[in-house]
């Protein structure tokens, strides 16, 4: 074992603070990163306040993770000291169900998560991406062409993820309509890549202010949730609509503006229900409620290339590790365009 160090929770209510810990040793097929970036997702605050329930003392949160390669176990031969490396929400699964086998990891029963989640390894939880150095199964490690800014990369481990595997999975092309509920990490990155795919691009927000940042990132129009009848213009119009929220409303009007077999598909997680939505609306265009869950390791290093290629990445503020508390409070005033990262390039414990 080795010590690193970074911030933790220790509690749901404490404000997270500076901690010192153990990885362990690589093991055959590891690779230890140096961490340079870390993106703040917001269920990192959900799982530091314990809102989903089943979170573990002291916590080390962060599954945005961008660094570079320091050492590789013997058997590691995919990466080597100096490469620029990812690590997402995952750090191992059992790789033998259908699901692994399908490549699709984030639906294994047995996933291990970046962080607060039983460590095989270590007997105590994972700890996350708020810290100095991480040790990773090679598998589970990405590949981060030089091409992109390595901070505002770091985001794309969740955000981006998460917003590409249903569109690509719904088969998003050109010709096709495609709104965005929400416009804040996830749904910056779903704009983006939405108008990559070379769909028309809507926006649904509350927001006036957003119109503009909206069509910046590639929005070709906005519907103001608030104005009802704004609704009724954009009725069966859409062929896959990407919901963001991570609040409780009302999902009626929403797939009302669904053709026929369109999809609303939900990323955002509320720590409440949605209310139950109108059947009718659903069975009579034979419409569809969905949910995806980030991405497998095969399509979220495709999705790290397809940003590459197009020169994708997320629009972030960088910041000291000594400044997430003050991060986590603005982020729940959404005061933020439209992800922080943390720097632990420069982050020198004390």
């Amino acid at each position: 074992m080795r010590n690193t160090h970074g911030y933790a929770a220790f509690d749901p209510q404490s404000p997270l603070g500076p901690f010192s810990f153990p990885r362990r040793e690589p093991l055959a097929d590891d690779v230890v990163i140096e961490i340079h970036y870390c993106g703040v997702c917001h269920s990192d605050l959900h799982q530091v306040r314990n809102e989903w329930h089943g979170s573990s003392y002291p916590m080390v949160p962060g599954h945005e993770i961008i660094g570079q390669v320091l050492e590789t176990g013997a058997a590691a031969t995919r990466f080597q000291a100096g490469d620029w490396v990812g690590v997402g929400c995952m750090v191992d699964a059992c790789g033998a169900c259908p699901e692994c086998q399908d490549h699709q990891e984030q639906y294994c029963d047995h996933t291990t998560y970046t962080y607060n989640s039983p460590d095989p390894h270590t007997g105590l939880h994972t700890y996350g991406g708020y810290s100095k150095l991480v040790v990773v199964n090679q598998r589970f490690v990405l590949s981060v062409d030089k091409s992109l800014d390595p901070a505002a990369a770091a985001p794309l481990l969740c955000a981006g993820i998460t917003t590409y595997s249903p569109l690509r999975h719904w088969g998003v092309k050109p010709g096709q309509k495609v709104g965005v509920i929400g416009l804040g990490g996830l749904g910056h990155m779903g704009i983006k890549f939405a108008h990559a795919f070379g769909a028309e691009v809507a926006l649904f927000t509350t927001s006036e202010h957003k119109i503009a940042d909206a069509k910046k990132l590639g929005a070709d129009q906005v519907i103001l949730t608030k104005h009802t009848e704004q609704f009724a213009e954009h009725a069966l119009s859409f062929d896959f609509i990407l919901d963001t929220v991570a609040a409780p409303h009302n999902l009626d009007p929403y797939t009302a503006c669904l053709k026929r077999d369109g999809v609303l598909c939900l990323v955002g997680v509320p720590d409440q229900a949605h209310p139950s939505p109108n059947v009718g609306n659903l069975i009579f265009k034979r419409r569809a409620i969905a949910g995806s869950l980030i991405g497998g390791i095969r399509e979220t290093q495709e999705m790290l290339d397809f940003c590459a290629e197009h020169g994708i990445q997320s629009d972030i503020e960088l910041i000291p590790l000594s400044e997430i508390n003050h991060a986590y409070e603005r982020m729940l005033r959404s005061d933020v365009k439209y992800r922080f990262v943390l720097d632990l390039k420069n982050y020198a414990p004390t």
